[in-house]
């Protein structure tokens, strides 16, 4: 290498070792603790070298935070600081935490404050015994219990462990949770709330406790602003002594609204009933619940209980709250031990105990076939008492695979003893069919008979006796010379194909 060559090699050499010094030397610049001002300022060696004694309106400037106190000590070597005594820390004219002690490390940028600790911004107020403030992060987080009152509205919350992120307004909850407004109070274990929309959210057993309802989850989100929410996970909501839940509900608390998909239960406690399906709605100030989608009503009695599925249900409360009705619509069918039937649509009652059935409407009790336009099935404590049968009423039992007992009639009205038909008042261009028998139980014949009113009187399921009222017409055929063609009033079908038998037949329409 000549001179030349040396002499280029040399000032290169030296460029680049004065770059590489320089992007150290700025690595390791650090900001260091400014202060501001004191009454007095000592140098106490016996905390370490550099370490400053201040004294009486005392401030310190670092970034964009300004530091206050009545004391305070400033470790020039850690560029940190312990303050005492009316701890105030400004940051940026929009967060100020205040405090009896504080401990502030320049390096972390992080401020432990101690005593009767209160943070301020323009969303909220928070008060605890020790809080740790990132400045870095502008993340404000406690574990020892606190307390956070909104500034805007009336939320009040508190709980053993809290994150504030002060910047995105978000905070974080864990360990006994309790968030208070006038409204209602929730109580969980795990909250995330956003205090710029004012809306929870939860994870892990949650409890909503409201003036008139409660709610219970483990997963979901509610908006304390508009009184909205949904629950997911376990969710339900009592109300009005019913009791709403579902793989995932929504409730508007305003309009009162709530609704459940999927997995959907609706019980009344006070009538015992349970109504089972995909979806269901219920409106606490109408007092109207629907439910649709392989809808169940279940009415459980003393020793019995009713199977009901329809399309949609639909139950109504009026405003006292004494008169509540149940109306199914489409393909209703349903099942009971000893009473079981099918309708297009049906009215329940429940004030009056009154079923009423509609369009086509099939009734069975024990070994009798009930049909008409209309059938009203009166009830008392799970047992019948009355049938209201209207308009082309037909009553039909079987006394063998080919021979039928039949009543026929404009109206009819049967009454019950132990569930057992025991009686019916017919009127209307009455006419009966049924076989009289010996006292050996063997056939007699085939009594006919016509009546503008009449009264059959029944025992141990079969006909005991009839009264007719008013020129009754009466044949009877000897069973040997009945042609079994002319065995049938006009009108008759035998539907008991289409009777359910067990619970899960109701699922079945043909």
């Amino acid at each position: 290498m000549n001179k030349k060559q040396h002499t280029i090699f040399l000032k290169l050499s030296f460029l680049l070792v004065a770059f590489c010094f320089s992007i150290y030397s700025f690595a390791q610049k650090t900001d260091k603790i400014e202060l501001l001002k004191a009454n007095s300022l000592e140098f106490d060696q016996t905390l370490g070298s550099g370490a400053k004694r201040l004294i009486g309106d005392v401030a310190f400037k670092h970034n964009d935070a300004i530091m206050y106190c009545d004391s305070a000590y400033l470790f020039a070597e850690t560029n940190s600081l312990k303050a005492y005594g009316h701890i105030h820390i400004n940051q940026n004219d929009s967060t100020h935490i205040y405090g009896d002690i504080l401990n502030y490390y320049g390096e972390k940028k992080l401020a432990n404050i101690l005593g009767k600790v209160t943070m301020l911004d323009k969303e909220m107020t928070l008060t605890s015994s020790q809080l740790d403030y990132d400045l870095n992060k502008n993340l404000a987080y406690y574990s020892t219990g606190g307390k956070i009152i909104s500034s805007k509205n009336q939320n009040t919350l508190t709980s053993v462990q809290g994150y504030y992120y002060t910047d995105s307004k978000l905070m974080f909850y864990k360990d006994r949770v309790v968030l208070i407004n006038p409204q209602m109070e929730i109580k969980t274990d795990t909250l995330k709330f956003n205090t710029i929309k004012d809306i929870a959210f939860f994870e892990g057993p949650t409890q909503i406790i409201g003036k008139k309802d409660f709610i219970y989850c483990e997963n979901g989100w509610y908006d304390t602003k508009k009184n909205i929410a949904q629950f997911k996970k376990n969710a339900y909501l009592l109300s009005d002594n019913k009791k709403l839940s579902g793989d995932s509900l929504y409730y508007d608390r305003n309009s009162g609204f709530g609704k459940a998909i999927k997995n959907v239960q609706i019980t009344d406690t006070i009538e015992n009933i349970t109504i089972n399906g995909d979806y269901a709605s219920h409106n606490e100030k109408t007092n109207t619940s629907f439910v649709t989608g392989n809808l169940l009503m279940t009415l459980s009695l003393e020793k019995d209980s009713l199977f009901l599925h329809a399309d949609t249900l639909k139950m109504i409360t009026d405003s006292t709250r004494k008169d509540k009705n149940i109306f199914a619509y489409h393909k209703v069918k349903f099942y009971k031990s000893d009473l079981s039937g099918l309708c297009d649509s049906l009215a329940y009652n429940l004030a009056d105990s009154m079923i009423k059935m509609f369009k086509k409407p099939i009734l069975w009790s024990e070994n009798k076939q009930i049909t008409a336009e209309s059938i009203s099935v009166k009830t008392f404590d799970g047992k019948i008492e009355k049938m209201i049968v209207k308009n082309n009423a037909f009553i039909i039992s079987q006394e063998d695979s080919l021979k039928f007992n039949q009543i026929f009639g404009n109206n009819m009205i049967g009454f019950f003893d132990k569930n057992k038909l025991n009686q019916v008042n017919a009127s209307g261009n009455c006419q009966t069919f049924y076989y009289g028998k010996e006292n050996d139980g063997s056939y007699l014949g085939l009594n006919k008979t016509e009546s503008s009113e009449l009264i059959i009187y029944l025992k141990e399921n079969s006909i005991d006796k009839i009264t007719y009222i008013n020129k009754p017409k009466a044949i009877l055929t000897p069973i040997e010379e009945v042609i079994y063609e002319d065995s049938f009033l006009k009108g008759f079908k035998w539907l008991n194909h289409l009777k359910p038998s067990q619970k899960n037949d109701i699922f079945n329409w043909k």
